[in-house]
């Protein structure tokens, strides 16, 4: 499936880091979160990317127009440059549809701009780029898959801490507990849709407000409910917990990735 990345918007709350740059390309470690989302995607075989841009669009494009990916990876290099082997893992052979589509778009708006890029796809796939998850795919597909819905998206525990007041009208308090042992669910920004998810979007709209409205009225929206990991980056804190699990080598949204290298290594230890 085709996966539309929505990389347009201004970052506002991250905005110390993003001024120069669009907010997907604030770095993770030494890679954009952008690099590690497409990367997410492609351990489930999903290399074809359409990138709604916007905000410094010629920044993402510059990163992929000169994108070495030796850059990244262990590597043998002959005729001082001229050759380049790359070693260890696979590197990913992406599609990348770069599309600007506008400094003051909405996400509903990014969506309908690129339609015509999604013509003959069932189904394709689409993200906020600003977050990070170790969601399996395969799962929430098969699911979306068999319940015959338009849309369907991640629903999460929120990662933010607040302690939840419950009260009278009076002001009388009657009990205080945290965020986390509430039963709050959040949209986590991982999305599946149907071709006829145009059929139910208007002009100028956003996205999550009146187009899912009408499928909530029309039976037509699920929550794949996940429990594993999931960050969104909208905080210095949050990239900061982002960039702690990739110095220390932690990165569970490239746990079906690593799995999949050790699966090739055992298989090529058993042939020799």
């Amino acid at each position: 499936m085709k996966t539309v990345l929505f990389c347009g918007g201004l970052g506002t709350r991250i905005r110390d880091v993003s001024e120069s740059i669009p907010k997907p390309m604030i770095p993770i470690g030494d890679k954009p979160i952008l690099w590690h989302l497409m990367h997410y995607y492609g351990q489930f075989g999903h290399n074809d990317f359409i990138l709604c841009l916007g905000y410094k669009a010629n920044v993402i494009k510059e990163y992929f127009l000169n994108y070495k990916p030796q850059t990244y990876a262990d590597c043998v290099v002959t005729g001082f440059g001229n050759q380049v082997e790359i070693l260890g893992d696979r590197q990913q052979d992406w599609r990348i549809a770069m599309i600007d589509t506008g400094m003051w778009r909405n996400i509903g708006e990014r969506l309908w701009a690129v339609r015509e890029h999604l013509a003959g796809e069932d189904m394709f796939l689409a993200n906020y780029s600003d977050g990070l998850s170790d969601l399996d795919l395969t799962e929430m597909t098969k699911e979306f898959r068999a319940s015959g819905k338009v849309a369907c998206f991640i629903a999460v525990r929120p990662s933010f801490s607040l302690h939840l007041v419950d009260m009278q009208p009076s002001g009388k308090v009657e009990r205080i507990r945290a965020s986390q042992d509430a039963n709050l669910w959040i949209n986590g920004g991982f999305f599946i849709f149907r071709k006829e998810i145009f059929d139910y979007m208007r002009d100028g709209e956003e996205l999550v407000e009146a187009p899912f409205r009408r499928l909530i009225e029309a039976d037509q929206l699920m929550a794949f409910r996940h429990d594993g990991f999931w960050r969104p980056m909208d905080t210095l804190k949050d990239k900061q917990v982002l960039e702690d699990l990739v110095e220390k080598g932690k990165m569970p949204w490239l746990r079906y990735w690593n799995l999949a290298s050790r699966a090739a290594a055992d298989a090529k230890r058993k042939i020799g």
